[in-house]
């Protein structure tokens, strides 16, 4: 049975909080970190319903997707109504933890996992996120300690590329210099000029372990000022992540493909509104998951058939259509989000089998609770 950090460090290793964007509020919101883990439930919303049915079953961490608080606060009496629900969890001793724009998107996060429950294949981002910010770090050391100075580069978080580790490139060479008196030599002697046979030693790190790489390598460096350089290296690939997806179907017309994105998605009030001709061809298609109009324009100069996304404002939407470009498939928020919690649920099942339950919350939290029908109006009335 795995402890809460232990569960919180496996979900941020698949949804890293670095990658939220800077006004969202993600992460551990409450919790022991040391408390053991046997139960986790899985919700879009973090409604005091959602927080009743948790503590209810009996859970020890409730993963939701939006967050509870996204401004400061100074406290959660219970007579607010996020107040209330923060104080339920606590209550129950149920741990609480939001992956927001995080889990927008991330591999298996909420637009590939919307994405393939729509039946999407060959996925690839909408917009791709730059890769990490690299580092490349040289440095000259003597041949008998350059093996332990790649290994405690290593430790610190250099060398890693890909699905590999301690990485790096050595090359000998002779390092030359003249130790001035008030220097404490580690080789040689004041005044006279010395020749070392070194080595070169080259890794790449991720620009935020900089300071980190750097403190360990001149902690373990034989000399008393070691000769090093940190390259800035550009920005040459993509992460493979990024906002949204983009796939393929079909072949199908808009008028099926939007009655399928209706029976996989979770029904709501507001169900599947469409604009474009039923008829029209459909083939690729692009999604976001949660509310996507921000990137209409982005969108509309794109070779695909249809844009599947939620809360659509009428004025966008409307100039989006004039321009003749895809077509449009409005969804729920909540039912676009909902399809990413399998997903993680299956995730968590996998890491730790039967020591840990899992359940998705069944509560439809979508804001919009009935509808009322209209009748057509006839001309003239």
């Amino acid at each position: 049975m795995p402890s809460l950090q232990e569960v919180v460090d496996r979900l941020h290793a698949w949804y890293p909080p670095e990658t939220a964007e800077e006004w969202d509020a993600v992460g551990l919101v409450w919790g022991e970190p040391q408390a053991q883990v046997s139960k986790v439930m899985f919700a879009v919303d973090p409604t005091l319903e959602v927080a009743e049915e948790a503590a209810a079953w009996g859970a020890d961490l409730l993963v939701v997707h939006h967050p509870l608080f996204l401004k400061p606060v100074h406290g959660f009496a219970a007579s607010t109504p996020k107040g209330r629900t923060l104080s339920t969890l606590v209550g129950a001793g149920c741990a609480l933890l939001a992956a927001h724009t995080n889990a927008d998107q991330a591999v298996d996060g909420v637009s590939e996992a919307m994405a393939l429950a729509l039946g999407l294949s060959e996925l690839r981002p909408l917009v791709p996120a730059p890769a990490p910010a690299v580092d490349s770090l040289v440095v000259y050391v003597p041949g008998p300690d350059a093996e332990r100075l790649r290994q405690v580069l290593s430790e610190a978080g250099a060398g890693a590329l890909g699905d590999y580790d301690q990485c790096s490139y050595s090359t000998p060479g002779e390092g030359r210099f003249r130790p001035l008196a008030g220097s404490d030599p580690a080789i040689g002697e004041h005044g006279r000029l010395e020749v070392v046979a070194e080595e070169r030693i080259e890794v790449v790190l991720p620009r935020r372990l900089r300071q980190q790489v750097v403190q360990a390598m001149l902690a373990a460096h034989p000399y008393e000022e070691p000769a090093f350089q940190v390259l800035e290296l550009a920005d040459a690939r993509q992460a493979g992540t990024g906002t949204g997806r983009v796939g393929t179907v079909g072949p199908t017309t808009l008028a099926e493909f939007a009655r399928t994105v209706g029976e996989r998605l979770p029904a709501t009030v507001q169900g599947v509104r469409v604009a474009g001709d039923p008829e029209r061809p459909v083939r690729t298609v692009a999604v976001v998951g949660g509310a996507g109009d921000f990137l209409l324009d982005r969108v509309a100069g794109m070779d695909v058939d249809v844009y599947v996304t939620s809360d659509l404002r009428h004025h966008p939407a409307s100039e989006f259509v004039e321009k003749g470009g895809p077509a449009l498939v409005d969804v729920a928020h909540w039912a676009a989000e909902w399809t990413w919690l399998p997903v993680v649920e299956r995730r968590v099942r996998e890491t730790w089998g039967d020591t840990v339950e899992t359940r998705v919350s069944t509560a439809r939290t979508d804001a919009w609770t009935f509808a009322v029908p209209q009748e057509p109006h006839s001309e003239g009335a």
